[in-house]
């Protein structure tokens, strides 16, 4: 692809397409651009369209987004695949020479893109593979031109904010180092240039703009760089890195104030910094800051009692509460706060003002019900005043928990009282005061319990029975919403607490609330009741089954559809994820609704498909059509078709139009109807006619479709085998086998694949495409071998010897190469084979083992019989210790693929818990190993008379001991 005049024109066409709300416009220019990305020149293309200033600025931001999504997706898509470099070489070093300075002339709607692409290409190659960054960028800091400055310091924030939360290792600590070295002096020397400047244009409001901006990113990249340890040149620059912080959180310039009420402005941005960076180190340096600690407590204490009840001031707000929770926690600081007047006055002018519910968060709650429920129940990463002030009422009263007690039940009886004197002017103070013991009373939880821990000094249930439950009876269940919010979330929070009978009360009260109007009150309620379905007891058992919701079943599940018809409500997760939970809960006393729930679904399901947009709603919508087949074809196996006759039109439909965040879903649910259909005859005509699509190359390219793709064609093979070779698709299948044995992160699937087609294919078939599936497997071992591709082999290669025999397994590779075999058994087995992590996989080992030191003549030949002891000396120590734990052995630990964040947008695959897999036991009759092994080696002592004790002789005396005890235990004996 050259670089021409007609190419950019071309190229700027497609990406206004993309910009279209017209799918059949937006779709194939989004697929063209994609199958043209692997081009050469395709990326210089675009950042030569970026740079074009006569180009439409739409296409130009359409075209950095491109490339920064191009670069997310390619750049490092070959270290994890061993596959080809997506990119040309000659393209990669044209990139990084153009990068930074086209990023730093563009405008500020591109700057932002190319600055994502360029931490995302540094975070792969910097500094190894691109040292000179940043001296460029450093460079530029003399430039004396502050847009030029402000795009450095945007990239230098962009590539350092992972060293925030990225594990301590050896290669971090370089890394961080060669930043320091180049980039902490010249820092220092921009802040203090910078400050300067602050007071030369003090009459110029459009420059104090753009420097305090500057002010702000330096202050970020000073966090980033200070968040893994104390760097030398920091500690020794302390005072004027801090004499900084204290100006800049007194600095007050009227020209930067804005008129605007929700948006902060660049003061708001700064000292917001400030706070959080004097905050990191009053937590992790305190030590080193000590000397200072006096003087911000103060500033912060003056800072927030000036500052109003403003959107705009809330970040600001949240980091300065965060900043006194870290001080107050500190026991050496503790004296600051020892003083019940100081107390009083924290609690009167800081706590409760920031407790307090305002007009702004009543906006919200009505207008943004989803941005509400998310800052409030959900944890999301925006500051919040209300939980800043949560988090200091809590610190405050675990560490002054007599003095707090007095004060905040003062607080509480004032708030208490003001409400019953008018509750419907006054619903405030109640809503404050649940807010005010919510936080005064927890000491500890997790999200899925809630909390766990309290204050003995706050009575929960009395509380509860006093002012949350007469707000839940009220008769109208849309008066004062935020209170009847505040009042659910409080059961909520507590279930752990208040104990199954108060929850049991709660419960029909939570369901009369599930047709409130407000979406907060109904989602809550819906979130409240999914929750306590979950709660166990101390034996593990369901605290809410059957016997307890039964008699509710019909509200509830009546009403949970119900909510989905109510307005702003029809993809609403937290009532899926409850019908979700009623129908795991009811099982087969979920039947009766079936009739009414399966067509509701289904219809929601093909609306859905139209435009998916929610990803955990729809997450949850597949989690309970999995679930309705589970429970329905429990009770009736031949209600599969049913399912199928409601399903498969909308399974096509998504599969025909792409739908990509479905696809992985849908190859989930085939395999569920699919395994149903098990043992009850050939598969059905539909599923043939979609199988030749399943081995489609643009399917397995995309990272979500793997793991439920080979389940879905093992599927295939168990039950249809004889299809697939009247097909004659075998070849495709061995094809895929080879992509995902060539992947480092796929691997397993390959072996899983593999095991499957041994298992069930025609072994006439299979045979002659052994040797080279055996070659493959030992080019992967050679070239490029990884623990969990070693423990994969190992599993393999034991299911084997145990399928066919060890005999035919030793011939198999010696024929590839004499010798080998007894490479592997030395280089692969005796070393390797104790940390395969899983149980199951670790029986196939000892078994295959076994089979191998008593079943296989070749181990007693003269070229392997050296390893019989040595074999027989690592099958006991994986019996008698435990799997080594190392990094990339699990698979499937985790409920999906972890995602690398700047892999680019793909979809991830997330198991289905309702659709998991029959694990099969292909070694269901051997129940201890330990006894296989003593009984096959008193059979192979008898077989040979007299070899065992040759054998056995170089054996240590301990293992000798082990293996006499394995004997006992089994009653054999091998002497």
């Amino acid at each position: 692809m050259e670089v021409t005049e007609a190419n950019l024109q071309l190229l700027a066409g497609y990406l206004q397409q993309t910009l279209s709300a017209d799918p059949n416009v937006r779709r194939p220019a989004e697929k063209l651009l994609e199958s043209t990305e692997l081009q050469q020149n395709y990326p210089i293309l675009l950042l030569n369209l970026i740079d074009k200033a006569q180009m439409d600025m739409t296409t130009r931001v359409a075209g950095a987004i491109a490339f920064k999504n191009y670069v997310k997706r390619n750049w490092a898509a070959h270290l994890d695949s061993d596959g080809p470099d997506r990119i040309h070489e000659s393209d990669r070093n044209t990139i990084k020479t153009l990068i930074v300075t086209l990023m730093l002339h563009s405008p500020v709607a591109l700057q932002k893109q190319l600055s994502d692409a360029v931490s995302i290409i540094g975070k792969h190659d910097f500094p190894k593979k691109w040292p000179q960054l940043i001296d460029e960028m450093v460079e530029r800091f003399a430039s004396g031109d502050f847009n030029v400055i402000n795009g450095v310091l945007q990239t230098a924030h962009s590539l350092f904010k992972r060293y925030r939360f990225e594990f301590k290792s050896q290669a971090l600590w370089e890394e961080i180092k060669f930043v320091l070295d180049r980039m902490a002096k010249p820092l220092t020397d921009l802040l203090q240039a910078t400050m300067q400047l602050t007071k030369v244009h003090e009459n110029n409001a459009e420059a104090l703009k753009v420097i305090y901006g500057s002010l702000v990113l330096v202050n970020k990249v000073f966090f980033s760089l200070n968040s893994q340890d104390l760097p030398e040149f920091f500690e020794d620059n302390m005072n004027t890195w801090m004499g900084a912080f204290i100006q800049q959180l007194a600095a007050d310039v009227p020209s930067l104030r804005t008129g605007d009420d929700e948006d902060a402005g660049v003061l708001e941005h700064l000292r917001a910094q400030v706070c959080e960076n004097i905050c990191l180190y009053a937590k992790k340096y305190d030590e080193e800051f000590k000397p200072f600690m006096e003087q911000f407590v103060t500033a912060v204490w003056e800072l927030l009692v000036k500052t109003s009840l403003q959107t705009k001031y809330d970040a600001l707000v949240s980091h300065a509460l965060q900043f006194l929770s870290v001080v107050a926690e500190r026991q050496h600081y503790q004296n600051i706060f020892e003083n019940p007047e100081i107390l009083a006055q924290i609690c009167d002018k800081v706590v409760i003002p920031n407790l307090d519910i305002r007009p702004s968060d009543e906006e919200i709650f009505e207008d943004s019900p989803e941005e509400y429920i998310r800052r409030d129940i959900e944890g999301s990463d925006i500051d919040t005043r209300r939980r800043a002030a949560c988090d200091l009422v809590k610190t405050l009263s675990i560490n002054f928990e007599q003095k707090i007690f007095g004060i905040f039940g003062q607080y509480l009886e004032i708030l208490l009282t003001k409400y019953k004197e008018n509750p419907t002017a006054n619903w405030r103070s109640k809503d404050t005061a649940i807010y005010l013991v919510t936080s005064w009373a927890s000491r500890g939880g997790t999200q899925k319990h809630g909390i766990t821990q309290t204050s003995e000094l706050v009575p929960l249930p009395e509380f509860c029975a006093q002012q949350i439950i007469p707000e839940l009876e009220r008769p109208n269940i849309n008066e004062i919403p935020v209170l009847k919010a505040a009042a659910i979330k409080y059961i909520m929070v507590f279930r752990s607490i208040l104990g199954p009978q108060v929850l049991a009360n709660c419960l029909p009260q939570l369901i009369r609330h599930l047709p409130a109007e407000s979406p907060v009150v109904h989602s809550y309620a819906a979130c409240s009741v999914e929750k306590i379905l979950t709660m166990r007891d101390a034996s593990n058992a369901i605290v809410f089954g059957p016997q307890v919701l039964g008699p509710h079943a019909t509200q509830l599940v009546s009403g949970l559809f119900a909510t989905l018809s109510l307005p702003g409500s029809g993809e609403n997760e937290y009532v899926m994820k409850a019908i979700m939970r009623s129908f795991s809960v009811l099982q087969s006393a979920s039947m009766p609704f079936m009739g009414v729930a399966l067509p509701r679904l289904t219809e929601i399901l093909a609306q859905v498909a139209k435009n998916p947009s929610r990803p955990n709603f729809n997450h949850y919508l597949f989690e309970t059509l999995a679930l309705c087949i589970k429970i329905v074809c429990q009770a009736d196996a031949s209600a599969v078709s049913s399912f199928e006759e409601a399903l498969f039109p909308v399974f096509q439909g998504i599969l025909q139009q792409d739908i990509v965040e479905f696809m992985p879903y849908v190859f989930q649910m085939l395999s569920v109807l699919l395994e149903v259909r098990e043992g009850s005859g050939s598969i059905p005509e539909p599923y043939w006619a979609l199988f030749p699509c399943l081995l489609s190359p643009a399917l397995w390219d995309r990272t979500g479709n793997v793991t439920p793709l080979i389940r879905l064609i093992s599927a295939f093979i168990k039950q249809g085998s004889a299809q697939i070779h009247a097909l004659g698709k075998l070849s495709g299948i061995l094809g895929i086998f080879q992509k995902m044995i060539a992947s480092k992160a796929n691997d397993h699937e390959g072996f899983y694949l593999l095991q499957n087609l041994l298992s069930y294919y025609p072994a006439a078939e299979i045979q002659p495409n052994l040797r080279q599936i055996f070659g493959l497997l030992f080019q992967r071992l050679s070239l490029s071998k990884t623990p969990k591709y070693i423990s994969g082999i190992i599993v393999f290669f034991s299911f084997y010897v145990i399928k066919y025999s060890g005999g035919q397994l030793a011939q198999m590779i010696d024929e590839i190469q004499p010798g080998m075999f007894g490479m592997l058994l030395d280089r692969v087995f005796i070393t390797e084979m104790g940390k395969v992590p899983k149980e199951q996989d670790r029986k196939m080992v000892a078994v295959g083992v076994t089979k191998l030191l008593t079943e296989t003549p070749e181990m007693l030949q003269q070229q392997y019989s050296a390893f019989w002891p040595r074999l027989l000396h690592s099958l006991i120590d994986l019996f008698e210790r435990p799997p080594e734990k190392l990094k990339g052995l699990e698979i499937g630990e985790s409920a999906g693929v972890a995602e690398d964040p700047d892999a680019g947008y793909q979809v991830a695959f997330a198991q289905l818990t309702h659709a998991q897999p029959n694990q099969k036991d292909h070694l269901a009759e051997i129940t201890d190993a330990r006894q296989f092994l003593a009984t096959s080696l008193s059979k192979f002592a008898q077989s040979r008379a007299g070899e065992l004790p040759t054998l056995l002789a170089p054996l240590e005396p301990e293992y000798k001991q082990v293996l006499q005890k394995y004997c006992d235990q089994s009653g054999v004996r091998i002497a």
